[in-house]
């Protein structure tokens, strides 16, 4: 027997309680909060202005060989030598955003690596040389400019090799295979920041890609996320996103000035997983949202996807992660980036031409013919998600996140992310309170 949504009361069960919610709302409507439109200071945890060290615009450029510069008061300045691993739609904006940035700050060198994955265009030409011809990444990010000192380079090893600050951002299915490729090449002081949304299910469990980052390399990784429309971002329209950090403030401050500009406004936050499952769940959502749009069901039905959808969010996060923070939930990369992915994310826009087509064609066809290249990564972590759920016994309760994967495999049709198999909640994995604190 089938039922409509809602898919749970908020009786059910204590796993979706919204009271912490609710504990956190004086937070949101802090003046600080919309500090964009009056202070331009972040919402939760304040950082020195994110351009307090820029330089004159008469200031002669910084040359990428030099390793040190001196300050006005005699002293070396180490300077920090930035690489970005990935070169699509995202990849290409982040490298835009760090560029104009490197050139304004004096610890850092002017030149920033883009590591390309090289093709061959229909012009016979090679994507890298068109990049450093026109400084224009003519297939993922076309009529933008990257700035003078971004260089494409198609070799890995070469991109890396005299970088200390790594950002990736690539689709989350290529990230193993590319650490096995840097293990022993790039240098013990490295700093890493991914911006990836997707994970890793091994054997022993999921694997979030900034600990695979860290584990395979060695080095530790921050993380990138928020609601963040590459496309939007490139014409330079206001955005947020919030970095996740584990222990280091001064590394977070690091990755905030050199993302920070007039229209991208950085956040800092002590929650690595909390971030990063923000990220990458909320794919899994605007799947479940553009069946909604391909079906034609409505607004008030896509609310209602969105609210629950989040609410699954919260709840797989805490389960897996105890340290993941309420607050997280209400910064760029949680609530904003639901929304912003739900109405125009590329996840979205691909579910809907699924669902209009009855669930007849695939996924993979639809990404080739829409997509242009770029990879879709709400059917991949679906799959990933369902995975921990079924190996841990907890589908019962996260009906959205498992119906979705269910429609894109073919098992249900598009119509049923409105429906679910009535089951009684497993209310025994939640009787120990410390799992959800």
């Amino acid at each position: 027997m089938r039922f409509h949504f809602p898919l749970y009361s908020s009786s059910s069960f204590s796993l979706f309680s919204d009271f912490t919610f609710i504990s956190s709302l004086p937070l949101i409507f802090s003046s600080s909060h919309f500090s964009p439109f009056i202070s331009m200071a972040p919402a939760f945890e304040p950082l020195s202005p994110p351009h307090q060290e820029a330089e004159p615009q008469t200031a002669t450029p910084h040359h990428a060989d030099t390793v040190n510069n001196f300050g006005n008061d005699g002293q070396v300045v180490s300077k920090s030598k930035v690489t970005v691993v990935g070169s699509g739609n995202w990849g290409s904006v982040a490298a835009k955003l760090i560029a104009s940035n490197t050139l304004k700050l004096n610890s850092f060198h002017d030149e920033v690596r883009m590591w390309v994955f090289e093709e061959t265009l229909q012009t016979d030409e090679k994507l890298t040389d068109v990049i450093n011809k026109t400084n224009e990444n003519v297939k993922y990010l076309p009529g933008i400019k990257l700035g003078k000192n971004v260089i494409a380079d198609p070799d890995l090893d070469n991109a890396v090799k005299d970088a200390n600050m790594l950002v990736f951002v690539t689709p989350h299915q290529f990230m193993e295979g590319i650490c096995k490729r840097l293990v022993g090449k790039v240098r013990g002081d490295v700093e890493a920041i991914s911006l990836i949304k997707g994970m890793e299910v091994k054997m022993e469990g999921p694997c979030m890609i900034s600990n695979l980052i860290s584990e395979q390399l060695g080095i530790n990784c921050s993380v990138l996320m928020g609601a963040n429309i590459a496309n939007e971002i490139a014409v330079e329209k206001f955005s947020e996103a919030t970095v996740g950090y584990r222990d280091n403030r001064e590394i977070a401050e690091q990755w905030v000035k050199l993302f920070s500009t007039p229209y991208f406004m950085v956040t800092p936050v002590q929650d690595v997983e909390g971030v990063e499952l923000c990220g990458t769940l909320k794919n899994v959502v605007a799947i479940a949202a553009g069946f909604v749009d391909g079906l034609e069901m409505g607004n008030n039905t896509k609310a209602a996807i969105m609210r629950i959808g989040l609410r699954e969010m919260r709840a797989f996060s805490k389960l897996l992660f105890s340290s993941v923070r309420d607050s997280t939930f209400f910064e760029s990369c949680g609530v904003a980036d639901v929304i912003t992915t739900c109405l125009g994310g590329r996840n979205r826009k691909v579910a809907e031409a699924f669902a209009r087509n009855g669930g007849k064609r695939s996924f993979d066809d639809l990404e080739a013919e829409m997509l242009q290249g770029q990879k879709l990564q709400g059917v991949s972590t679906a799959r990933e998600v369902y995975e921990v759920l079924s190996h841990r016994g907890w589908l019962e309760l996260f009906p959205l996140f498992a119906t979705v994967h269910e429609i894109c495999v073919g098992r249900l049709p598009p119509s049923a992310i409105v429906e679910y198999s009535e089951k009684k909640p497993r209310l025994s994995l939640l009787e120990d309170p410390a799992c959800y604190q």
